[in-house]
């Protein structure tokens, strides 16, 4: 599966359309991403059931702020429009995958309860 470039235009549509994302804030000039990428592409082809995308942090500044990115590149996972992963720092092609096979077996229902729980506490 090709890999989307996401932009302020597209973003909002894309995380709420899929249910399983996995995304690579990163910059042409950043080493460690360039590295990365082979990797993502790979994993892309891997796992056509997710759905993979970037955002070109020098490009998209407004999301690389939104989501206060620090350092790139930074991978995010949204699981059912919900963020359940986010952490700096390339990854071999092994940890991507054992990361994917975690974020799979997570229970969506589980987390949706307890933000929901979070959510009626804190009103």
């Amino acid at each position: 599966m090709a890999v989307l470039e996401l932009t302020e235009e597209n973003f909002e549509s894309t995380i709420t359309s899929q249910d399983f994302i996995l995304l690579d804030f990163w910059a042409p000039w950043c080493a460690p991403c360039r590295a990365f990428a082979p990797i993502f592409e790979a994993a892309s082809e891997k796992y056509p059931d997710i759905t993979f995308a970037k955002v070109n942090t020098e490009v998209e500044q407004g999301l690389a702020a939104s989501f206060q990115i620090r350092s790139i590149p930074t991978l995010m996972i949204f699981r059912e429009k919900v963020i359940i992963f986010s952490q700096p720092g390339s990854l071999p092609a092994a940890a991507l995958d054992d990361l994917i096979a975690q974020a799979k077996a997570l229970d969506m229902a589980q987390v949706h309860k307890e933000i929901a729980e979070q959510q009626a506490a804190a009103s």
